[in-house]
């Protein structure tokens, strides 16, 4: 029998130190997250970034936090649920830090006669710290408590048809009853090295400006590309012009070089250049989280006004969009149907 993981980052169990700093841990001593050997990572973490960051995160997860819980949480139900509705076989929903486990979607699954899993990793582009990371796992638990398992992986979907056209609807929707300046995609970053570390060629990945729009087989796995990418097939269907959008990238750790240009620095940036209508989607994300509700929403906003910006819109993610749903749904009925994943 075959069935589904659909799999999104995870969330504490509460906007509290205490809760928030085993999520952290779980999360940053992640070796594709932190990929540095594991007693430096043991001290970077352990013995830095957990003496502090608990209490700031706990502060920023407050602020979003709503009745029902974790947005992440909240949403990725919504949208499990509606595909679960419209899937013939059976799903479940997992997070790859905190709860639900992957180990209990998998588990759950087998109690219910599944055999062949479709892994539905919920990131449109590839990257060590997203993806690979779930995937690593998940065959992990299954080598472990599922050897008769078989498991199918959905690929990164940042340049498929049908996910552009998604997006592009929905930033469409929400801009046409805002006169904007400017369209930023906003993406989330991850260190230089993540993007040479997946370069399966081992020499195309220079991030020099022109690796990412010279054909390789290397952009299979390459977050900066794929980015890149979803970025132009979005503005190219909705017909914007070059001097209108551009791509940065948020959330880095201090320390290390990280993708560029950076989402705060460049926001500060743009009412001196005359923008003074800014509109922010984050593409990285399905499913609006702290990064989107309160980096963006909340301190992105605050910074641009407090520099000379007037107008603000920070355009939410595919959530449980109705479209969005029957296009994930429809890719699951393909893979029942043939096999074939995004094929």
């Amino acid at each position: 029998m075959k069935g589904v993981l659909l799999v999104n980052l995870g969330s504490p169990n509460s906007p509290t130190p205490k809760d928030v700093k085993p999520y952290l841990d779980e999360f940053l001593m992640d070796k594709y997250v932190i990929d540095v050997p594991y007693l430096l990572r043991a001290l970077l973490v352990r013995g830095i970034i957990l003496r502090k960051r608990p209490e700031e995160s706990a502060h920023a997860y407050s602020k979003i936090w709503t009745e029902d819980g974790s947005p992440l949480i909240v949403i990725s139900k919504k949208f499990y649920n509606k595909v679960k509705a419209k899937s013939d076989v059976p799903v479940a929903l997992a997070m790859r830090y905190g709860k639900p486990s992957i180990e209990s979607g998998l588990k759950e699954l087998s109690e219910q006669g599944v055999d062949e899993v479709l892994l539905f990793p919920l990131y449109p582009q590839y990257a060590m710290a997203s993806t690979k990371t779930i995937e690593v796992l998940a065959e992990e638990i299954r080598a472990k408590q599922f050897p008769q398992m078989k498991i199918s992986e959905v690929p990164a979907f940042y340049n498929r048809p049908d996910y552009i056209k998604n997006l592009s609807d929905l930033i469409a929707e929400h801009l046409k009853d805002f006169q904007y300046d400017h369209l930023l995609f906003s993406y989330h970053g991850i260190p230089e090295r993540h993007i040479r570390k997946t370069d399966i060629t081992k020499s195309h990945c220079k991030i020099d400006g022109q690796c990412c729009v010279t054909a390789s087989p290397a952009h299979q796995f390459c977050y900066r590309h794929q980015c890149y990418e979803t970025t132009r097939l979005v503005v190219e269907k909705l017909g914007i012009a070059k001097e209108k959008y551009s791509l940065t990238f948020q959330s880095r750790l201090a320390g290390d070089k990280w993708l560029e240009p950076y989402t705060d620095i460049e926001i500060n940036k743009m009412p001196n250049q005359g923008i003074k209508n800014l509109a922010v989607v984050t593409p990285a994300f399905v499913a609006d989280c702290l990064e989107t509700l309160e980096e963006i929403g909340m301190r992105a906003n605050e910074d641009f006004k407090s520099h000379g910006g007037e107008n603000f819109l920070a355009i939410p993610c595919l959530n449980d969009n109705d479209d969005w749903v029957e296009t994930a749904s429809n890719w699951i009925s393909q893979w029942v149907a043939t096999d074939k994943v995004l094929a």
